[in-house]
């Protein structure tokens, strides 16, 4: 039965649709015969407690010359779709959040959202990993600078980043008595016009299994796909993200990654968590990436697999038949 679908995403003329999760989504929903609706940020708003979007008819095709056709956008009760997509990049700041309020408006009249947006509020993907420490390097997260030296320190070598990046930006690798640590800190650390206020800093004891990449398993509704993406740093910069450099190349995922992937999915699924991107380098998860997270594309091309199949599989389980026909 057809559904209808909208996406909230960034910008769909600047996306690069060999590489784009959301692309392959669109294209999915599309050939399952469901209609597509795209709006952005911007085409969000609430009256009198109804949750409204502007929203375009969209058609897709794999086509590098012209990937996307919109017709014209029409103010629309939101509730009237039977799914959202939020496919928005991080950050995950203030407007973001903002956005999640209004789209859970309508996730109370009905509307199937993936993921959901308590738990995009809920789950910053840098410290919802802390929530499995067992899964973990050491990792600290704090505010002082006099104990991220001492983490620094004690481990000999670490990672440290900002709570709110993404594609490996902000991102330092630092040595214990490396004279730049305090400027690295003090980068990090500052907030405000004239850092009065402080950031929380993660750090994590340095893995230097990265070099083997670092991978990035795809888990559809709390099971895992069972080819990761390892993200392969290049030449002499660490990182292994894709947006700062990094080769894909797809690995079947180990027993170790299997266990990973049974600690987290019962609570992926509690949540509501039915698309998610777990980064794991050697034996350690680093992060747990809810809010758009990418590879899809490159696994599908690499071992013929259908993941947005997958999920769409799953959102048509958990979506009540065409509401609105």
């Amino acid at each position: 039965m057809a559904l209808s679908v909208a996406v909230l995403m960034d910008p769909i003329s600047a996306i690069k649709i060999a590489k784009d999760s959301t692309f392959a989504m669109l294209l999915e929903a599309q050939r399952r015969g469901h209609g597509l609706f795209y709006m952005e940020q911007g085409d969000l708003a609430i009256r009198d407690g109804v949750p409204y979007a502007r929203l375009a008819p969209l058609s897709v095709k794999e086509d590098p010359s012209g990937w996307f056709t919109l017709g014209d956008a029409q103010w629309r009760d939101l509730r009237e779709m039977d799914v959202v997509l939020m496919r928005k990049d991080p950050p995950v700041d203030a407007q973001f959040i903002y956005d999640t309020m209004v789209v859970e408006l309508a996730q109370r009249a009905g509307t199937t959202v993936v993921n959901d947006p308590q738990a995009l509020r809920d789950c910053n993907e840098k410290l919802y990993a802390a929530s499995f420490p067992q899964c973990m390097a050491p990792t600290l997260v704090s505010r002082d600078a006099a104990d991220l030296r001492r983490f620094v320190a004690e481990h000999g070598e670490a990672v440290l980043k900002p709570l709110d990046g993404m594609g490996g930006r902000g991102i330092f690798r630092v040595k214990a008595g490396d004279t730049n640590l305090n400027s690295m800190l003090e980068t990090l650390l500052a907030a405000g016009p004239h850092g009065e206020h402080k950031q929380f800093v993660m750090a994590q004891k340095f893995i230097p299994q990265i070099s083997a990449g670092d991978k990035r398993i795809l888990v559809v509704d709390g099971e895992p796909v069972p080819y990761a993406l390892a993200r392969i740093p290049q030449g002499s910069d660490f990182r292994g993200n894709l947006a700062a450099g990094g080769r894909g190349e797809g690995v079947p995922l180990s027993e170790r990654d299997y266990w990973i992937v049974s600690q987290i999915a019962p609570e992926l699924r509690r949540r509501g968590l039915i698309f998610v991107g777990l980064d794991v380098i050697g034996d350690y998860l680093t992060e747990i990436n809810v809010t758009s997270p990418t590879c899809v594309r490159e696994l599908d091309k690499q071992f013929g697999l259908n993941i947005a199949g997958q999920l769409f599989d799953v959102i048509e389980r958990i979506t009540p038949g065409n509401r609105h026909a």
